[in-house]
């Protein structure tokens, strides 16, 4: 199974070339697609944890913990669109997982009118993407995973069809005090295009650590994202000097994790709190903030977040697990 893993990485190299370049689509996939990593500042490649939500966020945390689990999470962006996935995971043998699941986004109901401004009736906009995951444990702390993702995407008379996968890494010490993550993300590009110019997904590197105080139930977690640029285009046109690049590339995270049954987590977007700044309000813009409880099979978790300036998005995880308990 480690060879056929390891086989399975070249066609994703090949495919990670063939995306570069062009304009990207289906920005709907940066959104959090998970309350915990939603709390923790909105991705979250390091957290080794039993939350089938983040496999979402890192393909390679799918295992065996969380065998024949199935999840449900719903984002209210803003207004009324909304953004879903479900997924189900099962244990393949000693160390293989699989996992298949769907993601649908939703814009709501626009209305439709003539040039004339005559109602003539309601348009409808949204996004689909069907994922497989695998994930393998290449040693006794090293997992690898991969998920494919098939798009489709409807708005009005346009549709476009995408393909695309993450591939990530994930690490974890022998007492999961420290761990660390390795993510490309959304890797891939439109196979039929809304037009003529066929867009490439939203790509990113991302990287991650995670360490819990030996002496304290509170974890911390930082991430770096958009590591395939450096420099970022600013909307008031100044210079951002090299601190403030280097911040806008990191999210901080804090869990208080008393037991393995409760968590509580805060976390800190810097770039969404510069792009979202305004001189009069939005003070919270890039604070996010959640919880989340588990009893016996069944856990939920909740967050808060600002991705736009518009609203404050509020995030549900649920799941439960099927796998009979080892006594």
């Amino acid at each position: 199974m480690r060879r056929l893993f390891l086989m399975a990485l070249l066609p994703v190299v090949s495919l990670s070339l063939w995306a570069q370049g062009g304009s990207a689509t289906f920005d709907y996939l940066l959104l959090p697609h998970s309350a915990r990593s939603s709390a923790l500042g909105g991705v979250n490649v390091s957290v080794v944890e039993n939350d089938a939500s983040l496999i979402y966020d890192n393909p390679a945390f799918l295992g065996g913990d969380i065998d024949k689990t199935l999840l449900v999470n719903y984002l209210s962006y803003i207004s009324d669109i909304g953004i879903g996935n479900v997924a189900f995971t099962k244990k393949l043998g000693e160390k293989t997982s699989f996992g298949i699941g769907a993601l649908y986004a939703n814009y709501g109901n626009m209305i439709e009118t003539t040039d004339d401004n005559q109602t003539i009736g309601n348009l409808q906009a949204n996004d689909i993407c069907g994922s497989i995951f695998v994930a393998h444990d290449i040693t006794d702390r090293l997992r690898g995973g991969i998920t494919g993702k098939f798009l489709y995407s409807n708005y009005y008379h346009n549709t476009a069809i995408g393909i695309g996968v993450d591939l990530g890494l994930s690490y974890c010490n022998d007492d999961g005090t420290f761990s660390w993550g390795l993510v490309g993300k959304n890797i891939g590009r439109q196979i039929k295009a809304y037009e003529e110019e066929r867009a490439v997904l939203p790509w990113d590197i991302q990287f991650g650590i995670t360490h819990k105080l030996s002496h304290a139930p509170i974890r911390f977690s930082f991430t770096a994202v958009h590591l395939k640029q450096w420099k970022f285009d600013d909307i008031y046109s100044t210079e951002d000097s090299f601190i403030q690049t280097l911040g806008k590339h990191l999210l901080v995270g804090v869990e208080l994790i008393p037991n393995d049954n409760f968590w509580i987590g805060v976390g800190y977007n810097i770039k969404r709190a510069a792009d979202m700044h305004l001189e009069d309000g939005n003070k919270f813009g890039g604070f996010s903030a959640g919880a989340g409880i588990r009893i016996k099979t069944f856990s939920v978790g909740c967050s808060l977040g600002k991705y736009h300036t518009a609203a404050t998005s509020f995030m549900v995880s649920i799941a439960t697990t099927f796998a009979a308990k080892e006594i």
